[in-house]
């Protein structure tokens, strides 16, 4: 990114910081020092400064909980027919490996203090809290803390507990979703945002069955940290995507003279120019925005792959049965050929019900079968070769039609099937909502359990795809979900990435937030956007770039962090020969201006993933 903008950042973060500090957000004066600092002196990171005690919002302006007006239940109410009670656990979960946005989590550890609802007869039921400073309009909020059940019916996966944030209206503005066993502690990963100033809001916890007991641990309500996030998330980008090169020169003269060669190189100008990211970001596509003059540009100049929106899919290739045809895929296909972009092949199969088409629903057993034979056999043997991943099951969390009416190995049979047919691509399993906290069908711990399945039935599952349709995103909730996902040691990819948000600047503020965590992290290998052009996108207010061509802001924020991820460097070859820079993973050119007559040299080189530095020999 050019120094200008990433200057501009900055300062944004500054404002952003002032602003929470006029509100009462968090604490801010030294988030906007370091910010300052990271300004000044170009991003030094080898110190770090101990973070101030964040404003927790469910507590008075005097810090206190009105412990002693309540009974000691620090301002936690019943809701519905459950009744309180306060209790003290001995042994208190052990502190969480939580990020650095989470206000002060590694400083806090657990009280082991906690309320008990108890008596709960219907899921509805809980406790609830009122948050005592109204949250500020704009702002991300973390909800943290620790929630237990005990008692009632015993569920082998869990039961599910939702923790809301509503406004005086009930409108629900945000929360999370854990999956809790009984007797053990699960950490509260929720996040909200208003958009307008609400008169009250609180808290609320329910959801389990009734007869099941809520225990509730040191709940917290604090804005999000970016300023530390982002000084966090640079210096992991620096170790994951980055290396320490060398470039070696060797002259050799044509007339024997080697050492007046290597003489003329010692102290010459040298320019290295980054090409390529060995990261790619893409898009989808579809027949009707590749008519659009605006968007063919926008996607040509700044994404390196294609996946089809729709025109892949089953019910798209195949609406009435037997009547088949791949003429629009043919079509985009090309277009990406064209551009020399890469495709993804999405999807053969889609798992939720009212996906397939209803010809499929209406048949048979021994039909349906014989259709999903087909639909493998004519997709993957026609584009043999061509896609280099696969999503070959589409939402397994949220769906099991083939597999109600085929039978528990159908969708490993799907992953068999096709790798036999073409075993190029890589074969992806692909799902929504893994990284929000917000959804008990699709927690990291269930998707992983699915891709155990799967492999254990002889599938050759080769990444993960998270979908990644975010709604105020918290960096902390992102990453935790990935480092689950990447114990599998398979490659994780953000597959449908849109961010939707009215306000400009908050959807380029949530888009940031999603495409540093995804960059950041050593699993993921790659990003796709679903849709950046407004009218030529599944869900609104997500658009990168306006229907008449302006670019948003968002739009703006995605191509400063494109430049941003993009090494270049300046210099002199020093008196051994050598230049030395440190760059991003990827394609580079090198100019070398040498010689009496300053000659220009142009060389190519890679850089790819390694911790010692490379050493690279440029032979003129």
């Amino acid at each position: 990114m050019a120094w200008a903008l990433w200057f501009t950042m900055l300062h944004e973060e500054v404002a952003l910081a002032m602003k929470l500090t006029a509100d009462g957000g968090s604490s801010t004066e030294e988030e906007a020092a370091i910010a300052m600092k990271l300004t000044e002196d170009g991003g030094s990171e080898d110190e770090e400064e101990e973070p101030a005690l964040p404003v927790n919002l469910l507590e008075h302006h005097d810090g206190s909980c009105s412990e002693e007006a309540d009974g000691g239940l620090g301002g936690w109410a019943s809701a519905g027919s459950s009744t309180l009670s306060v209790h003290h656990d001995h042994a208190p979960p052990p502190l969480a490996a939580t990020a650095e946005d989470v206000p002060c989590a590694h400083r806090r550890k657990p009280s082991g203090r906690y309320v008990l609802a108890a008596h709960r007869a219907d899921e509805k039921d809980g406790l609830c809290r009122e948050i005592t400073c109204a949250p500020k309009p704009k702002v991300t909020y973390r909800v943290a803390g620790w929630v237990a059940l005990e008692g009632g019916p015993s569920a082998d996966s869990g039961h599910p507990v939702h923790v809301e944030v509503r406004t005086h209206e009930g409108a629900r503005v945000g929360g999370g979703v854990l999956v809790a066993e009984p007797g053990k502690w699960a950490e509260i990963k929720g996040a909200f945002r208003v958009d307008e100033h609400p008169r009250r809001a609180e808290v609320y916890v329910h959801g389990p069955p009734a007869g099941v007991d809520i225990k509730v641990m040191d709940l917290r309500v604090c804005a999000v940290d970016k300023i530390a996030r982002l000084r966090h998330l640079r210096k992991k980008t620096d170790k994951v995507r980055k290396r320490d090169v060398v470039l070696k020169f060797n002259p050799r003269s044509e007339d024997g003279n080697d050492d007046a060669a290597a003489a003329a190189v010692k102290g010459a100008s040298i320019r290295v120019v980054q090409v390529e990211n060995s990261f790619p970001i893409g898009a989808c596509i579809s027949k009707s925005s590749i008519q659009n003059p605006a968007f063919v540009d926008f996607f040509t100049k700044h994404f390196d792959w294609a996946v089809l929106e729709n025109e892949l899919k089953w019910y798209y290739t195949e609406p009435v049965q037997g009547q088949v045809s791949y003429a629009d895929a043919d079509e985009l296909i090309a277009f990406c050929d064209r551009l020399k972009k890469p495709v993804r092949g999405h999807c053969i199969f889609w798992a939720v019900e009212n996906s397939v088409q209803p010809w499929v629903r209406a048949l048979n057993t021994d039909q349906l079968r014989a259709a999903v034979e087909s639909r493998i056999r004519g997709l993957v043997a026609r584009y043999s070769g061509r896609f280099p991943h696969y999503e070959v099951n589409n939402e397994m969390l949220h769906g099991a039609f083939f597999r109600h009416r085929l039978g528990d190995d159908i969708d490993a049979h799907m992953f068999r099937e096709t790798a036999a047919i073409d075993p190029a691509p890589a074969l992806f399993v692909n799902d929504y909502n893994v990284e929000s906290a917000n959804d008990p069908n699709a927690t990291p711990e269930k998707y992983v359990a699915l891709i155990t399945d799967l492999q254990r039935r002889g599938a050759a599952v080769g990444g993960i795809g998270v979908q990644g349709h975010v709604t105020h995103p918290v960096g902390d909730v992102i990453c935790d979900a990935l480092d689950k996902l990447a114990a599998t040691e398979l490659p994780v990819w953000i597959t449908e990435l849109d961010v939707s948000a009215a306000d400009e600047a908050v959807r380029a503020d949530d888009l940031e937030v999603v495409l540093r965590e995804a960059f950041a992290h050593p699993a993921v290998e790659g990003i796709m956007l679903w849709g950046f052009m407004q009218g030529h996108m599944w869900r609104s207010h997500g658009q990168l770039l306006n229907a008449d061509g302006t670019i948003s802001q968002a739009g703006n924020r995605f191509m400063g962090l494109r430049q941003e991820w993009t090494s270049h460097a300046r210099g002199k070859v020093d008196a051994n020969g050598h230049f030395k820079f440190r760059g991003f993973h990827g394609k580079y050119v090198v100019e070398l201006a040498a010689g009496a007559g300053g000659k220009q040299v142009r060389r190519a080189f890679d850089v790819h993933k390694g911790d010692a530095p490379l050493v690279v020999d440029m032979n003129l």
